[in-house]
């Protein structure tokens, strides 16, 4: 029998990620046959460049490719970042102590909580917003505060709301626009705002950025922002923009004693990434503007599309989104959205993601992703032919 050695009691703050339970659950119900189509995770399906792919094979097979790399990534990727943040944002990043690559930005999300967050220090969360930001907070010991986004204010913050309740300890504060989930665009006066409120109040401003290149028209950072260094960092990720989510990388981006306490942290707990991949990725941030172009092309017309398929579920939604998800409000009359959703997939074998996993101002909200082909997204339509608002 197994000794009885009890898991600590930190886990208790949190359930296992909903996407890693539900995801058995769909895979469970394909492996039994049942047609499953999946619009609720945001894995991109459209191919990384090409040349990023071809770079990936012909580094592998070059001497030393295997060895440990250096902690902080090589040259010729931070070089490759510092000349990208050039060309789209107009900034002057030093790659020598400004940059740090990251196994995927969800790493640095971690990271950064173990460099800045004392026990009983305090964390603005967005809500709704990524489970990731609070789940890793209380994995410190650090306390979380959601400050609430709310559709009658476009999802975003209310600096005066926040101010009235913020904490004494309060350290740091997790942005993420374009937002997800509701695909609201990022603006300069919002960065500005943003900001000026770090300043104002000593609090790290992390700013995660992974949507700015899909269906908007100009990709904004918030280190555009005059005096952004002195209180500001920002997480970037090819997973979503080059579609290289299963390649692992990423990086964060802000003033060298931001990136120095970080890589303290990630010096201790990795052994720096595949260079192979590295080198791929320096040649993936390279590809010119008509690649995002005709990817944004793909993805407006399966937004269309999802646009369609909410609508035939009887949600309200506003078609004025970015990035990869459509988020839409669940018809009047569905008490409990995830039943009325694990409804839909039984009956219908279409998943889609349920708003309450990011908060609670999430509750009434679906969230749909543009990561499956034209063909699934109709086939799902046809699906629906037949459904009535009163089928739940």
């Amino acid at each position: 029998m197994p000794l009885n050695i009890v898991p600590a009691k930190r886990l208790q703050q949190f359930e296992e990620y909903y996407f890693s339970k539900k995801l058995r659950e769909v895979a469970k119900l394909t492996a039994a046959g049942k047609p499953v189509i999946n619009l609720g995770i945001g894995s991109p399906d459209l191919d990384p460049p090409s040349a990023a792919i071809n770079r990936l094979s012909e580094a592998s097979s070059e001497k030393g490719a295997h060895q440990y790399q250096s902690y902080r990534g090589i040259p010729t990727f931070r070089n490759a970042i510092s000349d990208w943040y050039q060309k789209h944002f107009d900034l002057n990043l030093n790659p020598e102590n400004e940059l740090l690559p990251l196994i995927g930005s969800k790493e640095g999300i971690f990271h950064l909580s173990m460099a800045f967050l004392d026990v009983g220090d305090t964390v603005l969360i967005p809500d709704p917003g990524y489970p990731a930001y609070a789940n890793c907070a209380k994995l410190v010991g650090a306390t979380t505060q959601s400050y609430d986004l709310l559709e009658s204010n476009n999802w975003l913050p209310d600096f005066d709301a926040i101010e009235k309740s913020l904490k004494p300890k309060t350290k740091m504060m997790w942005v993420n626009y374009p937002h997800m989930p509701s695909g609201t665009q990022a603006n300069l006066e919002l960065f500005e705002k943003l900001v000026a409120f770090g300043l104002r109040h000593n609090i790290l401003i992390c700013h995660d950025n992974p949507y700015a290149f899909i269906l908007t028209e100009k990709p904004l950072s918030i280190l555009q922002v005059e005096g952004s260094k002195s209180v500001a960092v920002e997480l970037n990720s090819l997973s979503k923009t080059y579609n290289m989510a299963g390649w692992r990388v990423g990086f964060l981006a802000g003033a060298s004693t931001f990136i120095e306490a970080t890589q303290q942290v990630s010096s201790n707990l990795g052994s720096g990434m595949f260079k192979s991949v590295q080198m791929a990725a320096a040649v993936a941030l390279q590809v010119d503007e008509d690649w995002f172009a005709q990817q944004n092309k793909t993805y407006l017309q399966r937004k269309k599309l999802g646009l369609e398929l909410l609508k035939k579920l009887g949600c309200e939604v506003n078609g004025d989104q970015v990035g990869l998800f459509i988020w839409a409000k669940a018809p009047n009359g569905i008490i409990d959205v995830a039943e009325w959703l694990d409804q839909l997939l039984y009956e219908k074998n279409i998943f889609l993601t349920p708003g309450h996993i990011f908060g609670k101002n999430g509750v009434g909200y679906v969230r749909l992703s543009i990561c499956s082909t034209v063909e699934m997204l109709e086939t799902a339509m046809a699906r629906l032919s037949n459904l009535k608002h009163n089928d739940t």
